[in-house]
């Protein structure tokens, strides 16, 4: 046995060292970009790509600062040189400026100008001509700043600032990681008393981030797989390969100190800890298969990542971790910090009695001890009812991102809705539109009743263009005509730029307006169809699916870790209650994101002055799912422990207290490592994870103290006998013991 598991964990090494170097090039491969699928918003998309050819549907915008007025000669030079450039840059398949439209809208305030230059990418994704898009307008700039000194070029746009958003997720990973690993070798220095014992899980940490990565890359050049793939898997790599082997190596020292060898502790520990890490692990992993259900790019990239990592987490610590034990043998107490030696036996004994004693005056007054950690649980569970998840307020990009500078620019220039463009493909089912005057005559009503809502800037269409004359269609380039009308002539495009007041929400918003009200209403022509696109359009398809997707996948969690815990314990209650635990956790954890982040009680310490009034619609699905397997961890191992009590004998007043003691000790300090991870990641600028990493810290702070040492032995018991039936404490032959953590 100890042979095939030798060889088993050597095939698991092997596999683990060819796909390290692979994990070092898969940020390149995971993308920025929110994808939709079937969403309307992707649709015009297609149609922008397929149907008009348009050159385009992916763009960039260049600010330009600091040169002459775009209507002045000089200044028409200068920008006729940037254009030219632009013209001949690899990757570049139109470019729009005022030399070419003579449009007031590329005059801004200040005398800024803009150019609108479409990327089409052959060689990968259209984020990788960035870079160089990056050098072109820096030689630009620096070709022309010997004539005019306060010349800036910059790009901005969602491309540009899905790039920008990649590099800040890259530096919160390395800063996350910059802070986690000498908090947590120092926790697991004091848990364990040892160097060796505490390498060992940062080790199991690390390389379930790296395969997770490597093995994440792969599927990138199949899949549209997210750069939060990167944040997900650093964040749950290091409290999951930790929180495993920290079990495993616990179990280890045990045998050994029971008078075991290396070879016989390496056994126990595996098969001892191993069934409680399958078991732990499918409830993680439940939640993130839950995930892949929807159709987001962004979620499903969570949920491969957390289902790998997860999956990768338990494969090493079950393979690796106890060859590594076997091979070490005592010698895991290597590098024994000082003092501890004579220590060790005594501080386990009297943390053991400590809680032991907790536990018996927990079991005295369950009534009282419900009363007193339910209550701050219950305020903070009631605040759920005021979470908002649409997009937040307030500028929560990164601030030192060059793209979002430039966006500043725009908007100071008044143009930021150049980039926050609704973009809306109108189809006539009869009438071409640029050969008859029936078509012409419904896109131009429609063009002008869009141009005069309060919450439009303006809308440009072929017919705008044109100055609403048919005949004025020739005078057009042919990059124009492609851009606002589909080859067959029957459906046109129209960017409608919303006002500079107009908020994110009040965007997502007028795009619903539009979709319920109808071409044919909007047009007055029966038949008509609409489509609406572009930035806030998608924000809109976003929140819908994820309201539309949030109660299956709540259902498919709680009912697949329902069945799991049922197989383990075979009683209902047991069960049922871990379920009702678990969501009251959730909740709390919810009520604190809205209380802090939300509404902004003491978010200043977290880098969010004033609150989000919103928290981003991922989070709550995305939270839910990964806190709900990570809360059944613990419940797990104490149910687990006081089941085994009762089974050996012990009445409930008793097994209550041993459960306890056998436990606690070792839940708090996993959890403590676990809020260590998770809060490192708060401090980032990536708002996204930072909302993430401060609600998996609350609810493991949360879960670990109140609910699995307080609330959830006072609930055993007042549930007493009726905790196991129908048949928990008949089972003991018939189903294995679930190991707890000692």
């Amino acid at each position: 046995m100890l042979v095939r598991r030798f060889l088993v964990s050597g095939i698991v090494l092997a596999a683990t060292i060819a796909l390290l170097p692979f994990s070092f090039h898969a940020e390149r491969r995971l993308e920025t970009a929110t994808r939709v699928e079937g969403s309307q918003a992707e649709i015009v998309r297609d149609e922008l790509s397929t149907r008009f050819h348009s050159p385009f549907v992916d763009r960039v915008v260049l600010v330009i600062e600091g040169l002459p007025p775009a209507d002045s000669e000089e200044g028409g030079q200068s920008l006729a040189t940037i254009v030219a450039a632009l013209s001949e840059q690899p990757g570049v398949s139109g470019v729009v400026s005022y030399l070419e439209l003579r449009d007031p809208i590329f005059l801004g305030r200040d005398g800024g100008t803009f150019v609108l230059v479409g990327l089409e990418s052959t060689g990968g994704p259209v984020e990788s001509l960035v870079p160089e898009l990056h050098q072109l307008a820096s030689s630009l700039a620096n070709q022309l700043r010997g004539r005019y000194p306060a010349v800036q070029l910059e790009l901005t746009g969602e491309i540009p600032l899905n790039f920008d958003i990649r590099k800040a997720s890259a530096a919160d990973v390395h800063r996350g990681e910059s802070l986690v690993i000498p908090a947590t070798l120092v926790l697991l220095l004091v848990a364990f008393g040892s160097l060796m014992a505490a390498l060992i899980p940062l080790a199991v940490g690390q390389l379930a981030i790296a395969t997770t990565l490597a093995i994440t890359g792969f599927l990138a050049q199949r899949w549209h797989l997210s750069i939060l793939v990167q944040n997900l898997a650093t964040m749950l790599g290091l409290g999951l390969g930790i929180d495993y082997a920290l079990l495993m190596i616990s179990r280890f020292r045990e045998a050994i100190a029971a008078g075991n060898d290396g070879p016989t502790a390496g056994v126990i520990a595996a098969r001892q800890a191993g069934r409680t890490l399958l078991i732990s692990a499918s409830t993680v992993a439940i939640g993130f298969l839950a995930l892949l259900t929807v159709p987001i790019s962004e979620i499903r990239s969570i949920g491969v990542a957390g289902f790998l990592v997860t999956g990768m987490s338990v494969l090493l610590t079950n393979t690796l971790v106890p060859a590594a034990l076997v091979l070490l043998g005592p010698r895991i107490d290597l590098g024994r910090m000082p003092f501890t030696a004579k220590l060790d036996a005594q501080r386990a004994a009297r943390t053991g009695n400590r809680w032991r004693q907790w536990g018996k005056v927990i079991v005295a007054h369950p009534w009282i001890a419900l009363l007193l950690a339910g209550t701050p649980l219950l305020l903070l569970a009631w605040q759920v009812r005021r979470l908002d998840t649409s997009l937040p307020r307030g500028d929560w990009l990164p601030p030192a991102a060059e793209s979002v500078h430039a966006l500043h620019t725009l908007e100071r220039m008044d143009r930021g809705g150049v980039v926050e463009a609704l973009r809306v493909i109108v189809e006539l089912p009869a009438d071409s539109i640029a050969q008859t005057d029936a078509g012409w005559d419904a896109l131009d009503r429609l063009s002008k009743r869009l141009a005069t809502d309060p919450r439009c800037d303006r809308v440009i269409s072929i017919t705008t263009l044109a100055q609403s004359n048919r005949s004025s269609l020739t005078d057009l380039s042919r990059e124009t005509r492609r851009t606002f009308l589909s080859s067959d002539g029957r459906a046109a495009l129209l960017e409608v730029l919303p006002a500079s007041s107009v908020s994110l929400r009040d965007q997502v918003n007028w795009v619903r307006e539009l979709r319920n009200t109808g071409a044919p209403a909007l047009t007055g022509v029966p038949g008509a169809t609409l489509l609406v696109g572009g930035i806030p359009a998608l924000n809109a398809d976003y929140e819908t699916i994820i309201r539309n997707r949030f109660p299956p996948v709540m259902g498919l969690v709680v009912g697949g870790t329902l069945f799991a815990l049922l197989c383990g314990f075979r009683s209902i209650f047991a069960a049922v209650k871990a379920i009702a635990l678990n969501l009251f956790s959730v909740a709390a954890a919810f009520g604190a994101l809205v209380f802090v982040i939300q509404d902004g009680h003491g978010s200043r310490f977290l880098g969010v002055p004033g609150g989000t009034g919103s928290v981003f619609p991922l989070v709550p699905i995305v939270a839910f799912a990964i806190v709900f397997g990570l809360s059944m961890d613990y419940e797990v191992f104490l149910v687990a422990r006081v089941l085994e009590a009762r089974r050996s004998g012990l009445s409930e007043m008793d097994a209550i207290p041993e459960g306890l003691a056998r436990t606690a000790g070792l839940i708090t300090s996993a959890a403590a490592i676990m809020i260590v991870v998770f809060a490192a990641f708060t401090f980032g600028d990536f708002l996204v994870v930072k909302m993430i990493g401060f609600t998996l810290a609350i609810a493991v702070l949360i879960d670990a103290t109140l609910v699995r040492i307080v609330i959830g032995p006072a609930l055993l018991r007042i549930a007493g006998d009726w905790n196991w039936w129908p048949g928990g404490l008949t089972a003991a032959r018939r189903v294995p013991v679930v190991a707890g953590r000692e």
